[in-house]
């Protein structure tokens, strides 16, 4: 018991003491930080130096960063934003989606993938990274303020077009066929969706008024409630990420619900470094070698199309070139979410490992060509001439 308690926290100071010194590098290189804890889950990782050989306990904790992700997505997402969010960019998001898809669908057909991996490797394509989109923007002067809504609009479908291929993944993964998956969700979704909306407004909403000046109890009722949805989701046979979302859904309205998203980001931070890390301490580098002619085609293309698909669209609905087109850049990578989807996918056995591997390489190649490329010609926060730096 002592060993593996010894192990564990030797483990989570490797992971921690070495993301503080690569987030350091990350940050000289304009880099976004959870390239860094990718890079350092490679270097120490099992297939790296092996200082952590079993990642398995990682990982289960990692799990957690994601759930209280989709926790605080899910509470910015009030109904009357939602609607105001959905009529300015609905089009314009699914008409860049699907191009976007087709692209990466092509491209996994043409290196022989089968027609399921490559709807899957198409499906990854279609979203851009809220962390680069978000963290490398000013937000501080007029211009930026439009834009920033331009792309928290365009964001925030993507990530509700991610969280329903998240649920067709997790209805149709383990679930024996297709259609059983389906219809299992079908059933099981709204039962989770009354459960949550009945508990909230008739139990958790009182209590938080009853109680708000106690902030430790705001706190501890909100981690009790994330996990309990999640827990409630799971017993349903939904994953626990998806029982997160619906359960910040559900606390969206109230008014606490910004104290409470305040509050949770620090632990989620936390365990996102150990999410990042995880995924870099699964990627083995022989595979690299595998997946490296689809990897440079797919990603550069990307890197490429998505600005110019983004500024024809943009413009269409009526924006400036100049803004539609710095729009396109601050979104042209592809997303974290598409990480978790090639992870998820790869787990319920719906792709292969090399069709999981292409996604994550393509990835990592867009966010880090994203981030260079951002810090050199737009303004962000983290520019190298002073003449960009905008905070």
């Amino acid at each position: 018991m002592h060993e593996a308690q010894t192990s564990i926290i030797f483990s989570l100071f490797l992971i921690f003491a070495g993301a503080a010194v690569f987030a350091t590098l990350a940050l000289y290189a304009r880099q976004a930080l959870p390239i860094a804890y990718i890079v350092l889950g490679i270097f120490i990782g099992p297939y790296g130096f092996k200082l952590i050989a079993n990642a398995v306990v990682i990982e289960e904790m990692a799990q957690i960063g994601i759930m209280f992700l989709l926790f605080l997505l899910g509470l910015d997402l009030s109904p009357q934003r939602l609607l105001q969010m959905l009529r300015k960019a609905t089009l314009i998001t699914l008409g860049t989606s699907l191009v976007f898809a087709a692209l990466g669908l092509g491209i996994a057909l043409a290196f022989g993938y089968s027609l399921g991996e490559s709807l899957l490797v198409g499906a990854a394509m279609t979203f851009s990274s809220t962390i680069i989109g978000l963290k490398l923007l000013p937000t501080r002067t007029l211009h930026h303020q439009h834009t920033g809504e331009i792309i928290i609009s365009i964001l925030l479908l993507q990530d509700l077009l991610a969280i329903a291929v998240l649920l067709l993944i997790d209805g149709l993964g383990e679930r024996g066929s297709s259609l059983q998956g389906l219809g299992l969700l079908i059933v099981t979704l709204p039962m989770l969706l009354g459960f949550a909306y009945l508990s909230s407004r008739y139990v958790l909403v009182p209590l938080i008024r009853r109680f708000d000046k106690i902030r430790e109890y705001i706190f501890l009722i909100a981690i009790g409630w994330c996990l309990c949805i999640s827990q409630v989701a799971a017993l349903l046979g939904l994953s626990y990420a998806i029982g997160a979302f619906i359960g910040g859904v559900a606390l969206a309205t109230s008014p606490i619900s910004l104290y409470i998203a305040d509050s949770l980001r620090p632990l989620r931070d936390f365990f996102l470094v150990l999410f990042f890390f995880s995924l870099g301490a699964g990627f083995d580098l022989g595979m690299l070698g595998v997946v490296f002619a689809p990897t440079l085609l797919l990603g550069s293309l990307l890197m490429v199309v998505k600005p110019w698909v983004f500024r024809g669209f943009l413009q269409w609905a009526g924006e400036r070139p100049r803004i539609a087109m710095e729009v396109g850049v601050r979104l042209g990578q592809v997303s974290e979410f598409s990480l978790l989807i090639a992870v998820l996918a790869q787990q319920n056995q719906l792709i292969g490992r090399e069709a999981s591997y292409l996604v994550q390489a393509t990835t990592l190649l867009t966010f880090i060509a994203s981030t260079y490329y951002l810090v050199l010609t737009y303004p962000t926060p983290v520019a190298i001439s002073d003449r960009l730096r905008r905070d």
